[in-house]
């Protein structure tokens, strides 16, 4: 049973003074649960933490949740990747603690649980290179589910490695894990009186269109020690040889059938968290890139819709051209699509991506939502973005394809940069609303359109991104704010932070945000907790470090001098 007590603390009124107190909420375990051992999720104690979340001092019309809508009422949700639950397996996990999260989201009055991409991670163990759009993540694979499934013991997770609590040592961790999911599938294999059997081939039969090609490629790059695809032999890479790509079928039958069972655990237990969180009115905000890899199945199993040489490699690449923050640009070197080809197949490949990406989450925040109306082309022989083009893309074309086949798409539009008259008339004409960013709205005045005063109602206001800093970490350093002096002095006045310590000015961001119009407001679980750079998720045009490596337990134990989260 759930216990919520209020917990009184100071806040402030605009000279600064202190006033009536905030509210919190305390989430404590009632001492008559079992908590001896875990369990399946319905019988799991979810509720082994304690959470102080403060609640901001005004009313607030917290949502009614219906099926479909986008927006329904007021709302508001926090960013907290997979990874970054705590747990013993050294990264977050679809195990017990992410259903003690569903819980302390509930409890706190949150309706929106944003995590970033769900598919398996690529070069720099990054999400957004992935080798594949459609498959689940593996390695958010709960080992203690697995116990309950009868696929491990005790005695298989008793000799784990002693890993960090407050970061993912990726490295480490995906051997262990894969070790662990080895196992699982020689146990599943030797038991064949398992009910489950059937509902594995029924799962690869539904999901053949891609499930195939992935469990094979997956196979190929582990029997070519992790090369490129381009750089394996012709007739299995470039040019797909029918004859070739049968013989490698029958040859690793076993790792590909490995692969698919590893993609049914991770769609079992995907499932039934939604299914948790959508039962207590939390909708799942997933996230969709723009672009593949490279080194993907999605770009060795299509070559023809890609703009690609005859070894395979790509001819042009994504990215952004030069700006303030970057005078080289950004090369992100994903591929580049073969619109015309897509549009003479009324845009089958992404129907299928769009259909994959709405069974396994709510909403959907499309990144580089500009990209699709024009984007920035660069001659793979190019090192930087300086040297590209702007070319046309499939606009509102595409949607009008993919919304007479799947309905109304539940879309939050990445509209962040220079975003012209085009891509604001297409978010308009499909209902897509924008992103606003609070560390992006100090630098020009009160006009700023990021400014709280100036939101509209239909945006998701943030204070960060995966890509930024913390808001505390922003406040610190500021290295991407043009004019550091005037931003700090126009944020500490906007905010009312007048004699108030740095260490309250995330919570000072998160109630503006939530004070504002707009229909819904996300922020990164970092903020929520007031930590520095040290809780920053990504730095983009850099690889390695603790990218994408953050995790809540550890080194969120305090928040403005008192205990936050207790495990």
């Amino acid at each position: 049973m759930l216990r919520c007590r209020p917990v009184h603390g100071g806040a402030r009124d605009r000279s600064g003074a202190r006033v009536s107190p905030d509210r919190h909420i305390e989430i404590t375990p009632d001492p008559a649960v079992d908590r001896s051992r875990s369990a399946a999720p319905s019988k799991i104690d979810f509720l082994s933490l304690r959470i102080s979340l403060k609640v901001p001092k005004f009313p607030l019309a917290f949502p009614v949740w219906s099926e479909g809508a986008m927006f329904s009422g007021r709302s508001s949700g926090i960013l907290m990747h997979i990874t970054s639950l705590p747990g013993s397996f050294g990264s977050g996990d679809l195990g017990p603690e992410a259903y003690r999260f569903a819980d302390f989201l509930e409890a706190a009055g949150q309706s929106v649980w944003q995590v970033l991409p769900i598919v398996p991670v690529g070069f720099g163990y990054s999400p957004y290179a992935s080798p594949s759009t459609f498959a689940g993540n593996a390695d958010f694979i709960s080992p203690e589910l697995l116990i309950d499934y009868g696929l491990l013991s005790s005695a298989d997770l008793a000799d784990g490695p002693d890993f960090p609590v407050e970061y993912v040592d990726f490295e480490r961790t995906i051997p262990y894990k894969k070790k662990l999911l080895r196992t699982a599938y020689v146990a599943f294999k030797s038991d064949s009186g398992r009910e489950d059997r059937a509902d594995l081939q029924t799962f690869c039969d539904r999901h053949e269109s891609w499930l195939d090609e992935y469990a094979l490629f997956e196979a190929l790059k582990a029997a070519h020690d992790g090369l490129e695809w381009t750089d394996w032999k012709r007739g299995i890479a470039a040019l797909r040889d029918p004859d070739a790509l049968r013989r490698a079928h029958d040859t690793y039958a076993g790792e590909i059938r490995m692969v698919q069972f590893w993609q049914f655990l991770f769609d079992r237990q995907w499932s039934a968290l939604k299914a948790y969180c959508n039962a207590k009115q939390i909708r799942i905000l997933g996230d969709l890139p723009i672009y593949v890899a490279q080194d993907s199945a999605d770009v060795w199993a299509n070559p023809h819709l890609f703009c690609l040489d005859e070894t395979g490699k790509a001819t042009v690449v994504s990215g952004v051209p030069p700006d303030y923050f970057s005078e080289t640009g950004q090369r992100w070197g994903n591929p580049i699509y073969r619109w015309d080809l897509m549009r003479e197949s009324g845009y089958a490949w992404w129907t299928k991506r769009f259909a994959r990406i709405l069974e396994l989450v709510d909403l959907v925040r499309l990144d580089h939502f500009k990209g699709f109306e024009a984007y920035w082309e660069i001659s793979a022989s190019e090192d930087t973005a300086i040297n590209g083009r702007w070319v046309t893309g499939p606009g509102a074309d595409l949607f009008d394809a993919l919304t007479e086949k799947l309905g109304d798409l539940p879309v939050i539009a990445e509209n962040l940069g220079v975003i012209t008259d085009g891509v604001t008339d297409l978010m308009r004409r499909f209902g897509f609303p924008g992103m606003a960013i609070l560390q992006f709205a100090f630098d020009d005045g009160p006009g700023n359109e990021f400014l709280p005063h100036n939101f509209a109602p239909d945006l998701v206001a943030y204070t960060g991104t995966h890509d930024n800093d913390t808001f505390l970490g922003w406040w610190t350093n500021t290295v991407s704010t043009q004019d550091v002096e005037k931003a700090k002095s126009y944020c500490r006045s906007y905010l009312d932070m007048r004699g108030c310590d740095d260490s309250e000015m995330p919570w000072a961001g998160i109630r503006a945000l939530m004070a504002s119009v707009a229909r819904m407001a996300v922020t990164p679980m970092q903020d929520v907790l007031g930590l520095g750079t040290e809780g920053r998720m990504n730095t983009p045009g850099t690889v390695g470090g603790k990218n994408w490596g953050w995790r809540m337990d550890g080194s969120c134990s305090k928040r403005n001098g008192s205990n936050a989260f207790e495990n």
